[in-house]
């Protein structure tokens, strides 16, 4: 080995001490542990490895330990009893003023999210060729342990980093705060591993106490997360810095609105087949063959454009919104195409039936944060019927930052207790019951329905609270049992709701001119 080459830690040569040297496999390229010393017979060099070994992993174990405990310290408004650095630690709804006390709770409860930390720590310091005092920085990244999943497995895939950040100069109060921010993203990209992402992706949200949903597959990653300013700053940092979507995902990729956890009743993490679901195989219709992509500012033109000529009956263009009819029911494009369907994955099959409505047209699809219109667009180029499919980059999450009051009417409905984002001060539905303008979703109180309905507080005040008359009878009938239990089922008016509807060409033509 030439000097200078060797692995980190040491100077490619022995060690001043007359050491040994680690060096790896020229095969695999894994570390084959320290030659022994010059004169060591074989089992003198066996025990000494041994030895090495047990203190590697012990350092490993202290390092998790003191980075677990340091992880959980907070300001205090005094100095503790015991540390006399004006510290305080909380962990598991608890608080702590000496160091003992959160020591032993640790210890106790929390040994095996140690014993995971340690592992990974051990493991890193193995696979870099490291001695044991140098195993695990003192600062910087945390590996992963504990509520991750991982079960001690070493993340040595390089496209995946299992690491979360140092949140030891942070307070509790700023990364725990009620006033933050809602995250929405989304990365196509290829994942050899997804259960190591999603295992990662869920420590990373626990450690900064984040809310929401993030679904995982092997072709991407799509993320919707709620927390302070500060946790979701550091969940972006950490994000953009993992191997796994540099050079593909960047700042602007990250849509933000005013909100924080407490939007979501909790954090849901998994791996899926998609990470939106259409209900077609990634490998048939695949994210790659997506349509173009258009600025919001492109966007805008070509919705002027398109609005201009529509008036005059002279279009070649469909302005096509790829979400379900809830959403598009409170805000929409005027002049757009919205179908009434109430599931994305009915968006093939709306497609299918309405071919002749795409036929030489050139189309503008656009849905909430973009994620949509990257496999719908997809699936529509898939029939090669359209002249050109387009799409809004960043959907209409970005369009409304740069054009609040643009050709965007009404509220954005988003997925979470939230239900809406104002932009405008345009309302542009109405009551279910009275038909008086209203825009703010509630969940039917039908227990055996519970789907979104759109009732004023007068109508609302009269028990009008159930998604239509039929839900609405049936919920008395419910509730006038006296064991109360209830199955859940499908509403009787979603059931009646065409499941694909049918455009009719000439009149949506029409309708868009006129909108």
């Amino acid at each position: 080995m030439a000097s200078g080459a060797g692995a980190p830690g040491g100077t490619g040569a022995e060690s001043a001490a007359g050491g040994s040297r680690s060096f790896r496999c020229p095969r695999s390229g894994a570390p084959a542990g320290r030659l022994p010393e010059a004169g060591m017979v074989p089992g003198e060099a066996a025990a000494a490895e041994a030895v090495a070994g047990r203190k590697q992993r012990a350092f490993a174990r202290r390092k998790a330990f003191s980075l677990f405990v340091k992880a959980r310290e907070v300001p205090a408004a005094g100095r503790c009893p015991a540390g006399g650095e004006g510290v305080r630690w909380r962990c598991c709804r608890q608080a702590f003023e000496e160091l003992p006390g959160i020591h032993r709770h640790v210890a106790l409860q929390h040994a095996g999210d140690v014993g995971r930390q340690a592992g990974l720590t051990a493991d890193a310091g193995r696979a870099a060729g490291l001695p044991a005092a140098e195993a695990s920085p003192s600062s910087g990244p945390v590996p992963v342990g504990g509520a991750d999943g991982l079960n001690g497995r070493s993340c040595s895939a390089p496209e995946i980093t299992c690491a979360l950040p140092d949140t030891s100069r942070v307070s509790y109060d700023d990364l725990t705060s009620k006033v933050g921010e809602v995250l929405l993203y989304y990365c196509y990209c290829e994942v050899k591993d997804p259960e190591k992402l999603c295992a990662w992706q869920k420590a990373l949200c626990q450690h900064l106490h984040l809310t929401g949903k993030v679904r995982v597959a092997s072709e991407g990653i799509n993320g919707t997360v709620g927390g302070s300013k500060v946790a979701t700053s550091l969940y972006i940092e950490v994000m953009l810095s993992q191997p796994l979507f540099k050079d593909i995902l960047c700042q602007e990729d990250f849509k933000s609105s005013a909100g924080g956890a407490h939007c979501f009743p909790d954090l849901r993490v998994g791996v899926f087949k998609e990470i939106v679901p259409m209900g077609i195989d990634p490998k048939i219709v695949s994210y790659k063959e997506t349509g173009i992509h258009l600025s919001p500012q492109e966007f805008h033109r070509e919705v002027e454009q398109y609005l201009s000529q529509a008036s005059q009956g002279q279009s070649d263009t469909v302005l096509l919104d790829c979400r379900n009819f809830y959403e598009s029911k409170i805000g929409h494009f005027q002049g757009c195409l919205a179908p009434d369907i109430r599931k994305f994955s009915y968006f093939p099959s709306y497609v299918d039936e309405n071919l002749e409505l795409f036929k030489d047209k050139r189309v503008l699809m656009y849905c909430t944060g973009g994620i949509r219109c990257e496999r719908g667009s997809a699936y529509l180029r898939s029939k090669a019927v359209c002249r050109e499919v387009y799409q809004l980059k960043g959907g209409i999450h970005k369009y409304l930052e740069e054009f609040p009051d643009g050709f965007y009417r009404g509220k954005l409905f988003v997925f979470d207790d939230r239900y809406t984002i104002c932009s405008n001060e345009d309302i542009i539905s109405a009551c279910r019951y009275c038909g008086t303008l209203w825009d703010q979703y509630k969940l039917c109180s039908s227990q055996h329905c519970r789907q979104l309905v759109l009732t004023c507080p007068s109508c609302h005040d009269k028990g009008l609270t159930a998604c239509c008359p039929v839900c609405q009878e049936k919920e008395l009938k419910v509730t006038s049992r006296a064991s109360g239990q209830t199955l859940k089922e499908e509403c009787e008016c979603t059931r009646r709701r065409p499941r694909v509807p049918i455009e009719h060409v000439s009149q949506r033509m029409l309708d868009a001119g006129k909108d």
